[in-house]
């Protein structure tokens, strides 16, 4: 796990390596372990290291292969690492390293760009070629690790955050208005390749991008999970779906316990997190150390599930760690959240995890999170009215329970040089989920989910946070195969038991029956679903200083009146809609744009 960035020049001009030093002082945070830099004429690399696997300098990026021709930078982790290994040996390469960076490097040379094809893990990659000029950029199928790009005529920029972009300068920084309304309609979610910025795109999740020496440049989508039922499960009975998926989550576990140090897991109390905990038990694992966190209780919400996660630790002997965290605490974090942002995140989670990371990172690298469960299991309460819906009423059904804003509130909302014709947001879901490959409604929304929404929302805010502290967070549900396997079965198997039937059914040979017969849980931040003290200072300030009052993003009369009372406008997902506002001018403020 790591941070990557870098230039390619297509102008005849040397690469800016100026440029790129400082792209790689941006991501300091997610590399602590070491830096490195490499440029070759216009092309230049630079790397941040966090060192999981290959502890050795042998494992340092950016990795030259001078045998074959090769460079490359890498953010991620491959799993069956030596398993590639131990094939491309009998193909008679020769290793240098242990490194699972020098596999893929190996496995670009014998594959092409099909190595992807061959790699379970999380990863974004770039990859030149010395002979042709030839850069290929990859991304994993679930989009687990980002990948940012700045283009400008003659240069291509990239990194493994959008910041760092922006510190390398000469970026086109004014607001996307299509952008815009996606953050204010659709949670924050920004659907790729779009960011905020219009100077700033993000390589889509498994998408491989080839560029030639003078520039042209071609993509394409190497990975999608069918949502369909496959006529060779035609006959599987509920039971037999429970021991297959069961029988892939344990691999999924078991992979993500690859590392060269040891590896813990962030335990919430909830279904998804003590599975994990549960089949690492299982698979042997003694004195595993897991980690809760939680929080002072704020305007009548409890702020901490520790009487679940202390249920599941005492059941499986784990080094438990519970960490409090004190509403002064937050209030001073709020900081350090913002800035560690690729891009703005309104949840509140995102706050809660950059607080859990700070703190376990002071005794672990890596950890195992149950991210992802909810949209592949269909664990949210939008997926049940879609049962027996068409795609139409479908998509009503879940901008009714997901979006933030409709037509009417935006228009209230947004200034008009940031209007746009429309609605965007809503026409990207009804195109996305009348795709073909998907059977049902709810196999519509699911994939919608787990293709889009999960990947700039909680997928991202777990790598942007655990990262920010040098910490590597695996996350087992987003295994492809476990993915695909789920995508096939019959929805009314996860909607059953008020939501991720299966995986409850799985639960109940594993975890206490308590942690799963409970009302379905989040990760509770009361002061900021409930705003007051110092960070509603923070919010109002943000929202009425000069800078933002210059950028002029939103209506001043709505935003005047959403000051006023400051908590009395939630959003379905009982999200505080002043909060979406202010978090944006903070998240735009902190990094200088």
């Amino acid at each position: 796990m790591c941070g990557l960035s870098g230039e390619i020049r297509f102008d005849g001009s040397l690469a800016d390596t100026t440029a790129v030093g400082r792209m790689v002082e941006c991501l300091v945070p997610r590399g602590p372990d070491g830096q490195g830099a490499w440029s070759n004429g216009r092309v230049a690399f630079g790397h941040r290291r966090l060192s999981v696997i290959d502890l050795s300098a042998a494992g340092s990026q950016p990795m030259v292969d001078n045998e074959l021709g090769l460079t490359a930078v890498f953010n991620g982790c491959i799993y069956d690492y030596r398993e590639l290994r131990a094939e491309l040996e009998g193909h008679g390469y020769r290793f240098f390293s242990t490194s699972d960076t020098e596999v893929i490097l190996k496995g670009y040379h014998h594959w092409g760009t099909d190595v992807v094809s061959h790699l379970h893990g999380m990863f974004a990659f770039v990859i030149t070629e010395r002979d042709t000029g030839r850069v290929v950029l990859a991304r994993d199928r679930l989009g687990i690790k980002p990948l940012y790009l700045a283009e400008a005529p003659g240069r291509l920029r990239f990194a493994s955050s959008l910041p760092a972009l922006v510190q390398a300068r000469d970026v086109d920084t004014s607001i996307d208005p299509v952008a815009l309304h996606h953050y204010l309609t659709w949670h924050a979610v920004v659907p790729a390749p779009r960011t905020i910025l219009n100077g700033v795109r993000k390589l889509p999740p498994a998408t491989v991008r080839v560029i030639e020496a003078d520039g042209t440049s071609r993509e394409h989508r190497y990975w999608e999970a069918r949502y369909e039922r496959r006529p060779e499960q035609a006959s599987w009975s509920d039971r037999d779906w429970e021991d297959a998926i069961e029988e892939a989550l344990r691999v999924a576990v078991r992979r993500r316990l690859v590392a060269d140090i040891p590896v813990g897991v962030l335990l919430s109390g909830g279904l998804d997190s003590s599975l994990i905990v549960g089949l690492l038990a299982q698979e042997g694992q003694t004195g595993l150390a897991t980690y809760s966190i939680g929080f002072e209780a704020v305007g009548g919400r409890e702020g901490d599930e520790f009487q679940y996660s202390d249920v599941v630790a005492e059941r499986f002997g784990t080094d438990h760690h519970r960490i409090r965290v004190a509403s002064d605490e937050l209030a001073a974090a709020l900081g350090h959240a913002i800035g560690a942002m690729a891009e703005p995140m309104v949840s509140h989670d995102a706050v809660a995890f950059d607080l859990l990371s700070e703190r376990v990172s002071q005794s672990i690298r890596v950890v195992q999170s149950g991210q992802g469960a909810d949209e592949v299991f269909a664990g949210y309460h939008w997926y049940p009215p879609l049962a027996g819906a068409g795609r139409e009423q479908a998509v009503e059904r879940y901008a009714a329970a997901f979006f933030d804003r409709d037509a009417v509130d935006m228009a209230r909302l947004v200034a008009d040089r940031y209007a746009v014709d429309g609605d965007p947001s809503l026409e990207f879901v009804r195109q996305h989920m009348s795709a073909p490959h998907a059977e049902t409604a709810v196999d519509a929304a699911l994939r919608l989910d787990s293709e889009v929404m999960l990947v700039d929302d909680p997928v991202k805010r777990v790598d942007n946070m655990s990262m920010a502290w040098g910490l590597e967070a695996r996350v087992p549900f987003l295994d492809h195969d476990l993915v695909e396997l789920a995508a096939a079965c019959p929805p009314e198997l996860k909607l059953a038991d008020g939501g991720k039937g299966v995986l409850k059914a799985i639960g109940r040979r594993v975890i206490p029956p308590e942690v799963i017969d409970r009302p379905k849980g989040y990760f509770p931040v009361p002061a900021i679903t409930h705003l007051e003290g110092k960070v509603l200072d923070l919010v109002k300030d943000a929202l009425s200083n000069d800078a933002a009052r210059e950028r002029g993003l939103f209506r001043r009369e709505y935003v005047d009146e959403l000051l006023g009372n400051p908590n009395g406008e939630l959003t379905p997902l009982r999200g505080n809609k002043l909060w979406q506002l202010g978090l944006l001018e903070l998240w735009l403020q902190a990094h200088g744009v």
